[in-house]
């Protein structure tokens, strides 16, 4: 039985749950306590004793524990590979990893500055003034992200050939730069599509439907734009 722990608001324990959904498998999940004030503190005791990272994912498989979104998501697909989401090729594969790291290393640098505006505003005048500049450039680099976004897909339906878990790590950079009063996907044809009809497939559309509720039972609200 694989086991999943999991955060209400956790963009990285969501992308293993599309894949496991994609896949098709079933999975206990655990949610972990989570609040816009500490977060994750005090930390799940398992998550602890499991991850040394101490956090989530975490997920357990027949006595094998993995951490780490990208870990765990390339061993589902080697030891469940129906339906693939890693292409087969050397190259390919290579080129779905990058788009991965674009997606978990890259995009997440402009999401950081915007994650405040879901929390309690600070009492501090000027650092809310301040946060509020950093998000606005942080803006800036996801509008230029997204262009990047728009080139890479170039005519395709997904950034491979196919679904793969590069088209799970962008959805959700682009999830929650919505969600966070990112750029609006106005001026990107391509990509506004590509995002509609991830959206539409019910492994995706759980997960959109679950952090929306999340965030309304959590977050604080954010104007959105487009």
């Amino acid at each position: 039985m694989i086991t999943l722990y999991s955060g209400p608001l956790s963009l990285f324990s969501r992308k293993v749950e599309i894949a496991l959904r994609e896949k098709g498998l079933a999975f206990e999940r655990i949610l972990v306590p989570f609040n816009q004030t500490t977060g994750y503190d005090p930390k799940h005791p398992e998550v602890i004793a499991l991850n040394p990272k101490r956090q989530v994912p975490v997920l357990s498989d027949c006595g094998l524990v993995l951490y780490d979104s990208t870990v765990i998501n390339e061993y589902l697909d080697e030891a469940y590979p129906e339906p693939l989401l890693m292409p087969q090729s050397p190259v390919e594969r290579a080129r779905c990893r990058l788009d991965e790291l674009y997606a978990d290393e890259i995009m997440m640098q402009a999401l950081k500055p915007l994650m405040h505006r879901t929390g309690p505003p600070s009492p501090d005048r000027d650092r809310r003034i301040a946060q509020e500049a950093d998000a606005l450039i942080a803006e800036e680099a996801l509008a230029r992200h997204y262009e990047v976004l728009e080139q890479k897909l170039a005519g395709r339906e997904f950034f491979g050939g196919v679904l793969s878990l590069a088209d799970i790590a962008l959805f959700m950079s682009v999830l929650f730069a919505r969600r966070l009063g990112g750029p609006a996907l106005d001026g990107h044809p391509a990509l506004a599509s590509w995002f509609t009809r991830l959206k539409q497939r019910p492994a995706f559309a759980q997960v959109v439907s679950e952090v929306a509720e999340a965030d309304r039972r959590l977050s604080v609200p954010v104007a959105l734009r487009g």
